[in-house]
């Protein structure tokens, strides 16, 4: 895709803005630009990272453009912070602890033990990380991979693994250890909404923007996600407890136990023969998200704050260095209890002031708009908003203690959007008339009013050319203008899928490896959330499975409703209209779509009675997620 595809000029509005912003903030301390160049030890020869079938899907060029200065189509800050995140090769922390950085969204790490390498956080997909383990071998010779770890439950820690190990190593005793809860919470938040959130999360990182001045410069936390074979190993050690040691390949460990932070399964870690502590992604060079734009279950302020406060006790007297999945690492005992204090007190602040000014009834915008930071947090870049933001980290909080319903009873009952937008087009004297006055208001500046009015021209009338063309202009000129990476990323994609069509989900963690993850119940819940419930209102259908190797299972619709039982009790599991005995292995094939279920009953392995035809109905109520919905149009 081009550069400048459909890319236009700043406004001279966002060119003020963005010159304002040089002249804020210290563009002179190169801290940071020291940290992000420590240890370099060099990159790959090959800039491309390939697929199987050729495809291309990591680019180490493709931010070569950030060397540059930063235009007037781009916030200098987020510039800043993208150019600092594009350095890529690897790197060493400290003696005997490496990261491969650039690779991918996030960092890989490896910690040289007595005979090989324990590999933390393999990265997104099994390409990248496959290509960031030769590169350390290429630098640090041919150490076999002694053991992995999972810092926490997102995909981009975990997707790559079998790009540094496989079955049998596993199968062997290689260790794979992640925090407790991890397979549970990486497996349901990435199937249960996973088309949703995978949609979602093409605008929010970008990946099939231009990379560009005009384009995808970064999503902040990282560059953007690769494209390659997400997958997963699960693990075989839980870190259970604060506290918990583990030696793997002579490499000491002591672990923090963090749920409920950054991600639901979350852990740091201390080397004590290193001085170093991984900080996962609980404490990096930005404000994170407290609800991210993707979507995912609101987190926890306070508690992220909290453990903050905890991981300085238990470490910071015997941390000489702090790093993490993401970013650069922090040198010096000071500067590491500095960092971590201002990580701790950035969203401790967030969740108490918004809690103050939600209790004199604020409402979730107002709080955004009116919420200041303290300016010594503000002047650390490392609590700028590049990938969470104040704004809507603080509606987070407010939805997280209130809900969507701000208490005013003309919101309680709104029109949905199409509704609504074409009785507000009516009233503001119809779709030209909109646009004419939408116009004016660009050509003042105002992107943000421009944006709001015109989204109800395009959920009255979306083939209004005049309405796509000027909301694809105005979310371009918000994109220019925004420190946050992935606000940057949601305003690009919207205005370039009003120009040029659906551009689609480019990575999907819907994964093989996911969904053979998935217990009999998660399965059994997963295929009740597809129930097209309209047309099974009627629907009584009982299926049972008698499993050679586990209890038996009942499946049940009703009022629209898939219910499942294990056991054969008649209250929760009446007579059944067909039920097949078979074993797991044959049940998750059917269940999963790999095996037609009307080809089941002729199977040698599988006994059925009553009408083997009733589990093909059963399923036949099943609908499919749509990848590519739409967003900026009804």
């Amino acid at each position: 895709m081009p550069e400048n595809r459909g890319g236009k000029p700043a406004e001279p509005a966002i060119v003020a803005a963005n010159q304002a912003v040089r002249q804020r903030f210290p563009f002179d301390d190169t801290r940071d630009l020291d940290d992000a160049r420590r240890g370099f030890l060099g990159t790959a020869d090959e800039n491309l990272v390939r697929a199987a079938d050729g495809r291309v899907v990591w680019d180490l060029d493709a931010y070569g453009f950030l060397a540059r200065d930063c235009p007037d189509t781009a916030n200098p800050s987020l510039w800043r912070q993208s150019r600092l995140a594009a350095d890529h090769g690897l790197f060493e922390v400290v003696p005997g602890v490496y990261q491969v950085r650039g690779f991918d969204l996030s960092n890989m790490t490896l910690v040289e033990g007595e005979r090989g390498v324990f590999v933390i956080d393999p990265l997104l997909c099994a390409e990248t990380a496959a290509a960031g383990l030769a590169l350390y071998r290429a630098h640090r010779g041919d150490r076999p991979v002694s053991g992995v770890l999972y810092t926490h439950s997102h995909a981009d820690h975990f997707g790559g693994v079998r790009g540094v190990v496989g079955d049998a190593e596993v199968a062997a005793g290689l260790p794979v250890i992640a925090p407790v809860g991890f397979l549970e919470h990486a497996v349901s938040e990435n199937v249960y909404a996973g088309a949703a959130m995978n949609r979602r999360a093409a605008y929010m990182y970008g990946a099939t923007l231009p990379k560009g001045e005009r384009g995808q410069i970064g999503a902040g936390l990282g560059q953007t996600t690769s494209t390659g074979s997400v997958g997963l190993i699960p693990p075989t050690l839980d870190i259970t407890h604060t506290g918990q040691t583990e030696t793997v390949d002579g490499v000491r460990m002591v672990f923090q136990l963090t749920p409920g932070t950054e991600a639901p399964a979350e852990l740091n870690i201390h080397f004590p023969d290193h001085a170093a502590l991984c900080m996962a992604e609980n404490a990096t060079h930005n404000l994170h998200n407290l609800l991210t734009l993707r979507g995912a279950q609101v987190r926890d302020p306070r508690v992220w704050a909290r453990y903050l406060t905890e991981a300085a006790t238990l470490f910071g007297a015997a941390s000489d260095i702090a790093f993490a999945s993401h970013h650069w690492p922090v040198w010096g005992r000071d500067r590491v209890l500095t960092y971590l204090g201002e990580q701790r007190d950035l969203y401790a602040y967030l969740h108490d002031q918004t809690l103050r000014l939600l209790n004199q009834g604020l409402t979730a915008p107002e709080i955004a708009e009116t919420i200041e930071m303290p300016p010594a947090l503000e002047r650390a870049w490392h609590t700028h908003g590049y990938y969470g933001s104040v704004s809507h980290n603080t509606k987070a909080v407010y939805q997280r203690y209130l809900g969507w319903f701000d208490g005013n009873p003309a919101h309680l009952w709104e029109h949905p959007p199409v509704a609504a937008a074409r009785r507000y087009v009516e009233f503001m004297g119809g779709a030209d008339e909109v646009v004419r006055r939408a116009q004016r208001s660009f050509a003042e500046g105002d992107f943000r009013w421009v944006v709001q009015v015109v989204h109800h021209v395009l959920f009255a009338d979306p083939e209004h050319a005049g309405a796509r063309r000027l909301q694809a202009d105005a979310l371009e000129q918000l994109g220019y203008g925004s420190e946050n990476g992935t606000w940057r990323n949601f305003y690009l994609t919207g205005a370039l899928e009003l120009r040029h069509g659906a551009i689609g989900t480019p990575t999907s963690t819907v994964a093989p490896d996911l969904l053979a993850a998935l217990t009999l119940d998660q399965l059994c819940d997963a295929l009740a959330i597809r129930v097209d419930g309209p047309r099974s209102w009627d629907a009584a259908v009982t299926v049972r499975f008698e499993l050679a190797d586990g209890e038996p299972l009942t499946l049940r619709l009703r009022n629209g409703v898939l219910t499942h039982t294990a056991g054969t009790n008649p209250a929760t599991a009446p007579d059944p209209d067909a039920t097949f005995t078979l074993d797991e292995a044959t049940l998750r094939a059917v269940l999963l779509g790999a095996v037609d279920p009307r080809d089941l009953a002729t199977r040698a392995s599988v006994t059925a009675t009553g009408d083997p035809t009733k589990l093909a109905e059963l399923l036949g109520y099943l609908s499919d997620p749509d990848p590519d919905f739409a967003i900026v149009t009804p």
